[in-house]
């Protein structure tokens, strides 16, 4: 059985993408917008620094700073896009790697609508619809660096 190399781990050791996409990494964590060609202005993803599949395989201090780390990013999406809800999804098959994805959710926008976000990841994917324009995903991630003040999260919370 041959082992792929694991396409977060990957990511996390890029500097370039690293540079592009990411706004903050603490001992635990790695905040990053998706990378080329993204969905959505502000479709972050929370990643585990370490490699590990799921909640299932967190340590103590993973688990007790989890909950907190994803309220944070969330308020993050918010007060970046402005949108009024912020999806948490992960499923773990495409990267065997702990990768939430927080999607800005735009009442205004029917291609953000629940499992309708699915559909438009899927078409900007296969080509069949245009990604986001990378110069305002890069301004949002600078935007972001500038407002994140919780990285590293607090010793006692995580």
């Amino acid at each position: 059985m041959t082992v792929l190399p694991c396409p977060v781990c990957a990511l996390h050791a890029d500097a370039t993408a690293a540079q592009a996409w990411e706004i903050a990494r603490c001992d635990r964590w790695v905040l990053r917008h998706h990378p080329d060609p993204a969905p959505l202005v502000g479709w972050l993803l929370l990643d585990a620094r370490r490699h590990l599949g799921g909640p299932l395989a967190f340590n103590d201090r993973e688990a007790a700073g989890w909950g907190w780390a994803v309220r944070e990013a969330s308020r993050l999406v918010q007060r970046l896009t402005g949108c009024e809800r912020v999806y948490a999804i992960a499923f773990g098959e495409g990267a065997p790697h702990l990768h939430l994805h927080l999607i800005p959710r735009h009442a205004a926008d029917p291609a953000t609508a629940a499992w309708g976000v699915a559909d438009h990841y899927r078409a900007v994917a296969a080509a069949e619809r245009g990604p986001v324009d990378p110069r305002m995903v890069r301004q949002l991630v600078e935007r972001g660096r500038q407002l994140l003040e919780w990285f590293p999260p607090p010793a006692a919370d995580g």
